[in-house]
């Protein structure tokens, strides 16, 4: 289980990202309880972005994994993720799902921003 992680939710700016198999019927769902999670924890969600895996032919052999072990997402995604940060000004990004640490230390400098996942963080103020 990954070390939590302190970050300040209270009046942060949040993009909030899943990774979901295509087989997940309750994307909107899960991504609204993510949501309203943070905004319990006095975090608002500015941003919400979904890359599905499974789609494709190809990607419907490996639903189960992400898309890159630096990234979990794909290259387009991340891109998409990044942009959507610098136009909202988000402060934080927290994904659904896990975060390793060495992705957390990733796509925090491909984003520019602290990123975390749902379950590893530990709130401070």
């Amino acid at each position: 289980m990954p070390v939590p992680v302190p970050v300040r939710l209270t009046n942060a700016d949040v993009v909030l990202v899943g990774l979901f198999s295509a087989k997940e019927k309750n994307v909107v769902a899960l991504m609204d309880a993510a949501a309203a999670e943070l905004a319990g924890r006095g975090a608002r969600v500015v941003g919400r972005i979904v890359q599905r895996r499974g789609v494709s032919d190809g990607g419907a052999r490996k639903m189960t994994l992400p898309y890159s072990s630096r990234t979990l997402l794909s290259s387009g995604k991340v891109l998409e993720v990044a942009a959507c940060c610098d136009e909202v000004e988000a402060d934080l990004v927290v994904f659904a799902g896990p975060v390793t640490e060495r992705q957390r230390k990733v796509l925090t400098g491909i984003f520019g921003r602290p990123t975390v996942g749902l379950a590893g963080i530990d709130t401070i103020g």
